[in-house]
């Protein structure tokens, strides 16, 4: 199968970035890393070995382009709009739900604070959910 740069990702190949891309021990290292090659080498390999011909650029690009678009669907869905839809969207729901979302606060000084709420697995303790926390607040100046 030859693989250029702007070649369309298949319906194939995007199922199996998705099994790929659903391992926990995937999902744990892309969670919260900015610096990601590696794991997109990684990853790249896999596909290989699951007959995908992708490169790491084109499997971060894919990673990137499916995640923005699953967040565009979601957000219209939880604003009532339950006809905008995407394909894959319950597999990327089932990958992504138990993420972080950065959300913004205003608080009474003029400053807003950004803190990550997180949707916890139920097998999550307390513990474990207060040492994740750790951290994950900033101020910033409120513009309003």
């Amino acid at each position: 199968m030859e693989s250029g740069a702007g070649k369309h990702w298949t319906e194939e190949e995007v199922k199996a970035l998705l099994s790929v891309w659903s391992e926990k021990n995937i999902r744990k290292q892309l969670h919260g890393t900015l610096r990601n090659k590696g794991i997109f080498i990684y990853i790249a390999k896999r596909l290989q070995e699951l007959g995908v011909c992708r490169d790491w650029k084109q499997c971060r690009a894919k990673y990137k382009n499916l995640k923005y678009e699953y967040r565009t669907v979601k957000y219209a869905h939880n604003s009532g709009d339950v006809t905008k839809t995407m394909k894959f969207f319950h597999d990327l729901d089932a990958i992504l739900r138990y993420e972080p979302v950065t959300q913004l606060a205003a608080e009474e000084n003029g400053m807003c604070s950004v803190t990550e709420a997180h949707e916890r697995p139920p097998e999550w303790t307390e513990a474990k959910a207060e040492k994740k926390s750790i951290g994950k607040y900033f101020s910033y100046p409120c513009i309003i």
